[in-house]
């Protein structure tokens, strides 16, 4: 960041921790990808963090499904609002998609993704079985690149903001000094 603008933002990224937090905290992304005519598209998905990765379901018959087997690459941002951490806090990462059809991901994803996004047992089961439809698919999204940002960082770094904390410690040194 520069001594009077926000225009580079680099050392706002999240800490890792935060990262881990924000992506474990959350349950909806927005999953984005690019359709036949080259332009960019996005909704917002529930997703299970594991292992790395975000995991996601849809019908085989969405759009996204068909323009990612397509052309595998997508993106998926995840943001704190709405969530215990509050507000200002995001990761955006770019990657890969496979897309899964077969039994044995189904098998171990329903029950994961419907406990994850459901805790109460009985309601996980009952969204675990809608899941598992004859046409529903899993999709595996492998990040290889990241962008995240840290409002709070922003802010604390912000050039008036540290210049008023700056002159208020002077004035409160002062002050016990004198």
């Amino acid at each position: 960041m520069t001594d009077d603008n926000y225009e580079d933002l680099t050392e706002c990224a999240l800490s890792e921790e935060l990262e881990e937090q924000l992506v474990y905290t959350n349950r909806e992304c927005v999953f984005m990808w690019t359709n036949k005519a080259g332009e960019a598209f996005g909704v917002v998905m529930a997703y299970l963090p594991k292992d790395g990765k975000i995991w996601m379901t849809a019908a085989e018959r969405r759009a996204r499904i068909s323009a990612i087997r397509r052309f595998p690459r997508a993106s998926v941002c995840i943001n704190s609002t709405g969530t215990p951490m509050g507000g200002g806090k995001t990761v955006t990462y770019k990657g890969s998609c496979k897309v899964h059809d077969d039994r044995a991901t189904k098998d171990w994803f329903y029950p994961e993704f419907a406990a994850y996004l459901r805790p109460e047992e009985n309601q996980a089961r009952i969204f675990q079985n809608f899941l598992d439809s004859p046409s529903r698919v899993v999709v595996e999204f492998t990040p290889d690149y990241k962008l995240s940002y840290d409002g709070e960082l922003m802010w604390a770094r912000s050039p008036e903001l540290v210049r008023k904390e700056g002159e208020r410690a002077s004035r409160t040194s002062a002050q016990k000094n004198g």
